[in-house]
């Protein structure tokens, strides 16, 4: 388990309208806000104060709304609450040790002039966006920043979509070459990645839907946020198609195991029809009865075994003119 941070606000930054940003103190925040100039502030939704603070400083929020923002679990969404927007996305997680398809979180209240957005974990895009802002080709409005963070999001999922691709085509190739085990549960597992990615990526395009009928946004802002969602469109279809691809992959692997167990049980079948008349030969010449033809002969034994390998070159070339061998 994680550790609370010792501080709330991550950050507090102060657009600047050409691509820059100044950081601001804490006790700025609310007058800034109040005073409707361009905000955006990060939170860490894990630690005690936040809720009381957002409680505080955006009165417009009622306790259900921030209890869903500060929520363990989110589902990806947009909320439309008074004169706010609360939106909710994720993007994949690239922290060490982490696994991409343990999706990331990110919340945001939206407003004409501020955003504040919080954090369960540090996510990626976040970061690039402020060193964006600190190299002063940032995003300028708050429109601008909200589309830039989704933005930021697909670009960090792309690598991430091309190296599933990527594996399942080498497995393509070896699943051609030597289908076992471990390749079918190399199969499993990238199956599993694409599913538990579509499950947080697919309600982000209704999310993002949503965002573009918000009054805040004009209209190159909802152009911007229809191009991010046609991008997660591509994404969705790119992941469909890497999971149908893993599928066919699966199923391939069952089809040429099942086809080596076949001719396997084939050729124990086989075996068996060769040796069915030979076992009952030795079995009637084994009985302990008096009668059996040959007992006194000294040659018997020898030509008992030339009868039985004829008998097995008859049955063997019998199977042959039937096209069983």
């Amino acid at each position: 388990m994680s550790a609370i941070p010792d501080k709330h606000i991550v950050h507090a930054l102060l657009l600047d309208g050409a691509g820059g940003a100044q950081a601001l103190d804490v006790d700025e925040i609310p007058a800034r806000i109040a005073a409707g100039e361009p905000v955006w502030v990060h939170l860490e939704a894990v630690h005690p104060d936040t809720p009381q603070w957002l409680g505080q400083h955006l009165p417009i929020l009622d306790a259900l709304m921030i209890d869903a923002l500060v929520a363990e679990e989110t589902r990806p969404r947009a909320i439309e609450h008074d004169n706010t927007i609360l939106l909710f996305l994720r993007g994949v997680n690239l922290n060490e040790n982490a696994e991409p398809e343990d999706m990331v979180s990110i919340r945001m209240c939206i407003g004409e002039k501020f955003c504040v957005s919080l954090r369960r974990r540090p996510l990626k895009a976040v970061s690039d966006i402020v060193q964006r802002l600190q190299r002063g080709n940032g995003p300028g409005a708050i429109p601008d920043l909200v589309n830039d963070l989704a933005g930021t999001l697909f670009d960090r999922m792309e690598p991430v979509l091309s190296e599933l691709d990527e594996r399942t085509d080498n497995l393509e190739e070896l699943v051609a070459d030597k289908p076992d085990a471990a390749i079918r549960h190399e199969i499993v597992s990238l199956r599993k990645r694409a599913i538990l990615l579509r499950r947080y990526l697919a309600p982000q395009r209704e999310a993002l839907a949503k965002l573009q009928s918000d009054r805040h946004f004009g209209e190159d802002d909802i152009l911007l946020v229809r191009e991010a969602s046609d991008r997660l469109q591509r994404l969705l279809e790119d992941l469909d198609a890497a999971r149908e691809h893993a599928t066919l992959l699966q199923e391939e692997v069952f089809s040429v195991q099942n086809e080596a167990i076949n001719d396997r049980m084939y050729l124990l079948a086989m075996i068996s029809a060769l040796f069915l008349p030979l076992g009952f030969l030795t079995g009637l010449f084994g009985i302990n009865v008096g009668g059996l033809p040959g007992v006194e002969n000294d040659k018997a034994f020898l030509w008992f075994c030339a009868g039985m390998t004829v008998i097995a070159i008859g049955v063997l070339i019998w199977m042959r003119k039937r096209r069983w061998l």
